[in-house]
């Protein structure tokens, strides 16, 4: 399915970032109705072992709550306003299950996961993503990430035919993730910050039948550079803003 979209594929970093409390529904909702391709995301493990959609090791930042979510049950997790520090009108917003963004995202749309276990690696995090996307079956609309190599072998023992990517960080630190950890893992596609990405990585992964999906382009030049160079997927903070940078028209939502 997911070669089925037109190139560059655009995913909404954490939905519509920019415009929405990130990692809620309501922003995995606009990003589909601005015309994303799909969306990224960030789990993890509540306390009871429930799948959650959340960025950071804590609730502080993102919720009126405090604690490290790791420690918290999916109920008090559930008590939290998720989006009332972004706007008011957003009051209400909780921390979703990665079913709900499912149900919200739909079929028809890639959903691109970021396996976020890093504190916890031996945790059952990929195994649980794995359960849920079987009773979905919806495998085909899935890209797994990570950072960490050894989750995306644990998702292939799982899930075999699942899209896997492998996350890079930028800088010096994730140089051998973008060379020899890339060419000779097994992966379907190298996920790079755009500060190290270039027309030759693009062509060198190529050579290899794999993709590069490149983040975050929040500009319309750095969102039309990265298409010259020949990129397969672009994540963004702004999809309004990588559609129209792409040229592929207003659908009314401003």
């Amino acid at each position: 399915m997911i070669e089925q979209f037109p190139l560059p594929i655009l995913l909404a970093h954490r939905g519509d970032k920019l415009h929405a409390p990130e990692n809620t529904l309501p922003a995995f909702k606009q990003a589909i109705e601005k015309g994303a391709d799909g969306v990224e995301l960030d789990v993890k493990l509540t306390a009871d072992r429930h799948v959650i959609v959340l960025h950071d090791s804590t609730v502080d930042r993102t919720t009126d709550g405090k604690g490290r979510a790791a420690s918290m049950t999916l109920e008090a997790l559930r008590q939290l306003d998720a989006g009332r520090w972004f706007d008011k009108k957003f009051s209400g917003a909780k921390i979703p299950l990665i079913e709900e963004v499912f149900e919200t995202v739909g079929r028809h749309k890639i959903i691109n996961v970021e396996l976020k276990n890093y504190s916890n690696p031996y945790n059952d995090l990929v195994m649980k993503v794995c359960e849920s996307i079987k009773r979905h079956n919806n495998q085909e609309q899935i890209i797994l990430s990570s950072f960490y190599s050894s989750n995306l072998k644990v998702a292939a023992q799982i899930l075999p035919g699942v899209f896997r990517a492998l996350l890079a960080v930028p800088g010096p630190a994730g140089l051998w993730a973008r060379s020899f950890g890339f060419m000779f893992g097994d992966y379907q596609a190298l996920h790079p910050h755009t500060s190290n990405t270039s027309r030759e990585q693009v062509q060198r992964a190529h050579r290899l039948n794999r993709r590069v999906h490149v983040w975050t382009a929040n500009t319309p030049e750095e969102v039309i550079r990265l298409r010259d160079w020949g990129l397969d997927g672009i994540m963004t903070d702004d999809p309004l803003m990588a559609v129209h940078a792409l040229g592929r028209g207003d659908n009314g939502v401003k």
